[in-house]
């Protein structure tokens, strides 16, 4: 695991990520700061959307940033968003060394060098989750993505379709089937969601979908071992 980037004649500049596993107040009082919207992440995501849009980089948020943007906010450490192959050689053309740094030579994610955020690209192309070929795959931002509040997030459908996708394809991938879960609750979808989605995840859906719809006390639950 990469813990730290370094510059020559620099400081190690210790990730964001591994300094709030460290757990204890100031982990708190930083995850209070995500959820007002005045943290190193979101300061992160304003700065790379508009760096990337300044460049014409079509690319859409997506991972626990866009959850929030769908109407379920979860705290996270880190901002991903998906581009094309050539947005990606375009943007490390344009930002390494300059504000952004990749954790490792040859790396297709970047960090950004004020806030030691990790930034993470998905690629069109790609496969949710394990990443092994599946029905479901990374699409072209372009296609996809949502233009809320200044900032280009991927849409409600794709998000959910990804999520599911991942969740289905490892154990150690259930916290998305838990986003979808959750996204299918605050926006009170419902089964004819299912229409709008590939058929590769759709009976899966549909299980999480009629397990909401039938919880006898679909709110006590929201709190840990309620």
């Amino acid at each position: 695991m990469y813990h730290c980037l370094q510059n020559e004649g620099a400081m190690p500049m210790v990730a964001f990520e591994v300094e709030m596993q460290k757990g204890g107040g100031a982990a708190v009082k930083m995850m209070c700061r995500f959820f007002m919207h005045d943290d190193p992440v979101h300061e992160s995501l304003y700065r790379i959307t508009d760096r990337l849009s300044s460049l014409n980089i079509p690319h859409a948020v997506v991972g626990g940033m866009s959850l929030g943007a769908h109407g379920f906010e979860r705290a996270t450490t880190d901002v991903d968003i998906l581009v094309t192959p050539g947005g990606l050689k375009a943007l490390h053309e344009k930002l390494d060394g300059l504000g952004y740094l990749p954790p490792f030579t040859g790396s297709k994610n970047l960090r950004d060098t004020t806030t030691n955020v990790k930034i993470e690209f998905l690629v069109t192309g790609g496969y949710p989750g394990d990443g092994k070929p599946k029905p479901v795959s990374f699409p072209d931002p372009a296609t996809c993505s949502n233009v809320i509040e200044g900032i280009s997030y991927i849409n409600l459908e794709t998000l959910m379709e990804l999520k599911l996708a991942s969740g289905m394809s490892s154990l150690t991938r259930l916290k998305d089937l838990g986003d979808v879960i959750e996204l299918i609750k605050i926006r009170k979808l419902g089964e004819d969601f299912a229409d709008k989605l590939n058929p590769y995840v759709r009976e899966k859906y549909l299980e999480l979908c009629r397990a909401v719809l039938n919880d006898p006390n679909p709110h006590e639950g929201d709190s840990d071992f309620a």
